[in-house]
């Protein structure tokens, strides 16, 4: 006998295309776009309060003020970050919690 595969799909169960609809493409790359921002802008706050460490610790830099609210600002905005990064964990993790 011929091997024959049979190929069955049921009606509604076909895997969902999401690039079909470019207004779902331009939210995911809104979102992500917005996310990249987000990140490289923490980034440029460490670096700047980096900076201004090392400048307060040559000496071309004799405020201490203007170095301390750039170390605050690298500290908020990266506790911020971290409490979005376990936003969107907890999200995750709730939706592959979901039964189907």
């Amino acid at each position: 006998m011929q091997d024959m595969k049979i190929q069955y799909q049921a009606p509604g169960l076909a895997a969902p295309k999401l690039t079909d609809n470019p207004a779902v493409e331009s939210k995911s790359a809104g979102f992500g776009k917005a996310l990249q921002q987000s990140l490289d802008r923490v980034n440029r706050l460490q670096l700047d309060a980096d900076q201004a460490i090392s400048d307060l610790a040559t000496g071309s830099q004799t405020d201490i003020h203007q170095t301390m609210i750039a170390v605050e600002k690298a500290s908020v905005s990266f506790e911020l970050l971290m409490q979005i990064r376990n936003k969107v964990i907890a999200a995750y993790d709730k939706l592959m919690r979901t039964q189907v």
